[in-house]
């Protein structure tokens, strides 16, 4: 059975303990923690913050559904939107790309300490400079370095395919699993951008079977081919019904994650309206 959860990207106006407090009064299960500033922006990250973290699950009896380390926000003084998930698994730079590494390493230790059962990482964009197939071998590499970490430590990682990156589409990512070949590697699957790129959802979920780490749930106005803009369920135009049945198709159990980053100046009201949406379908 599908549990739901909610990511703490939506409440980056609070700290992480009160953020998971806050996603617990709404009735979740689970709880996704954001590894990007404001909350675990791993350089910074220290043991006091990790134990008050540990103290806020403790209390209020959520699971850790996944960490999510897509991106490094954290890395600018004032980010720009272009760069936004740089350095990435496939930068160029081999120092930055080793830096994102090892981030990606961080977020690992807070997932096993969490006993959260997966991170997620975006593949981010061969820029220019950097050809698609170079950044293909680069990928290669760092997830093979990523995952020799991880699976030590009972933590799988899930890519998070996303339009216009290098991993953008279920063919692609069920490509790639099947290149590096490994188990531990799986597809943490986001609903809408599946849907934003055009793929039927239902065929989606499918074809991920045996493959899911996670999911990232979220409303998107004109459904197939629509706009990647993160909306309220019940607020755009995606069929959640046929989405849950299809998770019932391939008997999947784990949490799937709403992720509703784009409501920082209301997250309480995202997070109780997204649980009444979408509670009768668990």
């Amino acid at each position: 059975m599908v549990q739901l959860a909610f990511s703490t990207n939506a409440f980056t106006r609070y700290s992480l303990p009160e953020a998971i407090r806050r996603i617990a009064d709404h009735g979740y299960a689970g709880v996704e923690l954001l590894g990007d500033t404001p909350h675990a922006y791993f350089p910074e990250f220290d043991d006091d913050e990790r134990t008050a973290v540990l103290d806020a699950l403790d209390e209020t009896g959520l699971e850790v559904s996944n960490v999510n380390a897509n991106t490094a926000m954290g890395y600018y003084d004032d980010a720009p939107p272009s760069s936004f998930f740089d350095p990435s698994i496939v930068t160029a730079n081999d120092g930055e790309r080793e830096w994102r590494v090892e981030y990606t390493k961080r977020a690992i230790d807070l997932a096993e300490v969490t006993d959260a059962p997966a991170v997620c990482v975006a593949t981010g964009r061969p820029l220019p400079g950097n050809p698609p197939d170079r950044a293909y071998d680069y990928l290669r590499d760092s997830l093979h370095e990523i995952l020799d970490y991880a699976e030590p430590r009972g933590v799988e990682v899930g890519i998070e395919f996303e339009p216009e990156l290098l991993v953008e589409c279920t063919d692609e990512v069920l490509e790639l699993i099947d290149d590096i070949g490994r188990d531990s590697l799986g597809i943490n699957l986001d609903i809408g951008h599946a849907a934003v790129y055009g793929e039927d959802l239902t065929e989606t979920i499918h074809r991920s079977e045996g493959h899911i780490t996670g999911v990232h749930l979220e409303d998107i106005e004109g459904g197939r081919r629509g706009k990647h803009y993160h909306l309220i369920p019940e607020e755009g135009d995606l069929d959640f019904g046929a989405v849950f049945d299809a998770f019932d198709d391939i008997a999947y159990e784990g949490f799937a994650t709403l992720e509703l980053y784009t409501y920082p100046d209301k997250p309480d009201e995202a997070a109780k309206e997204a649980y009444e949406a979408l509670s009768g379908h668990v």
